[in-house]
């Protein structure tokens, strides 16, 4: 992106449960060809971009949909805030605690040109994996930012 980010807002939901190995969250895999061979930094909050004039937890609950193909679910919302990533894209996230099986979701799709400048444009999902992880495997493969909504959901959760 040439700092096409900038100035753009996202919003999401962070789904968390109470395992007996503890803490866990649901993130997903960026797809495309980008990020196939990445992990560090490759995974993501559930999350899509939104017009100034949509609220934030509208847009957070129909980018769940449309990355995840289920609909968000039911619960308390627990605000997390904001955080602004390396790229200038400002996240705005809530978490819902729910059990959601990963088998069950079907991610969206997105095209873009693939191979660069080759004309032909490709389909690529989303997300190409949605998992649960502990808190400490999410902080070591999430976004840099988004680690900060991790801190604030074991703060409200501790």
């Amino acid at each position: 992106m040439s700092g096409g980010a900038r100035g753009k807002r996202s919003a999401g939901l962070l789904l968390f449960r109470h395992t007996d190995q503890g803490l866990e969250v649901l993130l997903g895999h960026m797809g495309g060809p980008l990020f196939a061979r990445r992990d560090a930094g490759a995974w993501s909050v559930p999350k899509g971009e939104y017009e100034p004039d949509e609220p934030a937890w509208d847009a957070a609950r129909r980018e769940f949909q449309e990355e995840l193909g289920i609909a968000p679910p039911e619960g308390e919302a627990i605000e997390l805030g904001e955080v602004r990533q390396a790229n200038g894209k400002v996240v705005t996230a809530w978490a819902i605690e729910a059990d959601l099986d990963p088998a069950a979701m079907v991610p969206g799709t997105f095209r873009m040109e693939w191979p660069p400048k080759s004309g032909q444009v490709q389909e690529f999902p989303e997300l190409d994996r949605v998992e649960w992880l502990s808190v400490e495997r999410a902080r070591e493969v999430v976004v840099t930012a988004q680690a900060t909504f991790l801190d604030r959901l074991a703060e409200h959760s501790g």
